[in-house]
């Protein structure tokens, strides 16, 4: 029988995370803000790059790869662009501060962008993207992985890794556009959700070794061997692998970051995975006032909405629109955690000297 997930509180769960990161020695700060952004990840329905990644940052932090209170460095900083390294600090920390960066300079220049290396897992790529909505802008975010997990068309071997982007504009009466998306069918964090939960994945998600499709979550795990966005080539899976290429080269080799599988290629350079990310915003006024671009986005978004729905089909989204809805029903509701990652996060609890049950969200 499969069991029914333990619905945390916002606050509740913030408030573990932020425990469990002093004691591996995060700054408060940079605790909090960690915590802040892994727990709205949550409430918009992204569980695999919420909470759910915590197991993986403890691995990380006592591994070394994580520096707890490392402080990033702009390391060029030219007119509307800048290069930024992490110094193996937390990723979230990194990426706020080359996002925050990148939209000062499109205020100033019209366009920012800042690239990092040197940084680790960030969480979700909205969560950066999202941040240049309230300056009525366009944001932009990518990032890269160390660790491979699609292999190229006609290939059988990962040199990719999930290599996810985002984009984010404002729009007036609808919610604004926000796409957030891996180039492979799927994210390696929805694999460890579906093994969290005791669930077959669907067919084309993975493959094994041979290249055949697999639906057992811990064998897709130790394949670690997802199809590009698309699957096959007859279904436009080069696309995707075209795309997570993009990715890699603009998050990884603009930078000076890892790239396809250098990680395992190249001689170790201690405990540092070298993690690349690309930001970008742009200033929607620069373009056209930011009304007539707010107005133009809502007739584009309402269109579509308007638009004669598929047979069974009652409702047409775009990119957001679910995640902004789970996040307010979440927020009454609380943030359901499967009982894998329960089991997860008493061990972590219980290595760390913390108290353990989470409160339970308010009926």
């Amino acid at each position: 029988m499969t069991q029914a997930p333990r619905l945390v509180g916002p606050e509740a769960l913030r408030g573990f995370i932020v425990a469990v990161l002093d004691r591996l020695g995060l700054p408060p700060g940079i605790a909090e803000l960690t915590a802040d952004l892994m727990v709205r990840t949550d409430l918009r329905g992204v569980d695999s790059h919420g909470v759910g990644m915590l197991p993986k940052y403890v691995e990380w932090i006592r591994a070394g790869y994580i520096v707890p209170a490392a402080e990033p460095k702009v390391v060029r900083d030219e007119g509307p662009t800048a290069l930024v390294d992490g110094q193996q600090a937390m990723g979230h920390y990194t990426a706020t501060g080359a996002m925050e960066l990148a939209i000062a300079k499109a205020r100033v220049h019209g366009v920012g962008f800042v690239a990092v290396r040197n940084s680790n897992h960030f969480g979700a790529c909205a969560s950066y993207s999202m941040k240049a909505l309230a300056h009525d802008m366009i944001g932009l975010a990518l990032t890269n992985s160390p660790f491979p997990a699609m292999a190229p068309t006609f290939g059988r071997k990962a040199m990719l890794a999930t290599n996810p982007l985002s984009l984010a504009a404002p729009a007036g009466q609808e919610p604004p556009f926000v796409l957030d998306m891996a180039t492979t069918t799927v994210a390696i964090g929805q694999l460890h959700q579906a093994s969290r939960w005791g669930r077959p994945i669907p067919e084309g998600w993975a493959l094994d070794p041979s290249g055949a499709p697999v639906t057992d979550p811990a064998s897709a795990l130790a394949s670690r061997l997802l199809t590009p966005l698309g699957g096959s080539r007859e279904l436009g899976g080069h696309k995707g692998y075209g795309l997570a290429l993009l990715v890699d080269i603009l998050s990884g080799v603009l930078s000076g970051a890892v790239h396809g599988d250098l990680f395992f290629r190249s001689e170790p350079q201690g405990r540092r995975t070298n993690v690349g990310h690309l930001f970008g915003a742009l200033e929607i006024a620069r373009f056209r006032p930011v009304e007539e671009f707010k107005a133009a986005m809502d007739d584009l978004l309402g269109a579509l909405k308007a638009s004669p729905k598929a047979e069974g089909q009652a409702r047409i989204y775009v990119a957001g629109e679910p995640e902004l809805e789970c996040e307010a029903r979440r927020r009454l509701e609380g943030i359901p955690l499967a009982p894998g990652l329960v089991a997860e996060l008493r061990e972590i609890a219980a290595s760390l000297g913390l108290p353990f049950p989470l409160a339970r969200a308010p009926a």
